[in-house]
């Protein structure tokens, strides 16, 4: 792992770009400090799943599912 300072990055970061894109990992260093590390982009290949513990089931929704609880919510509130 090849490590460069932010001078020299900013100078030659097509020539660092070039060398990331053929396997090299370096490393962007501030004082001697590594701050910044470059590796190639990779796509995700990673497909998020949707959970599916209702999978194929049917729900069931009252009538009243919008006015449940309303008496006790107005309570609560004064209204009514």
């Amino acid at each position: 792992m090849g490590i460069v300072n932010i001078h020299e990055a900013k100078t030659h970061l097509s020539r660092l770009i070039a060398r990331v894109m053929n396997g090299e990992q370096l490393v962007i260093a501030k004082a001697g400090k590594p701050v910044v590390q470059m590796s190639p982009y990779q796509e995700s290949q990673v497909v998020p799943k949707r959970i599916g513990f209702l999978k194929d089931e049917k729900i069931l929704i009252p009538e009243d599912f919008d006015r449940m609880g309303q008496d006790e919510i107005e309570e609560m509130f004064g209204v009514g």
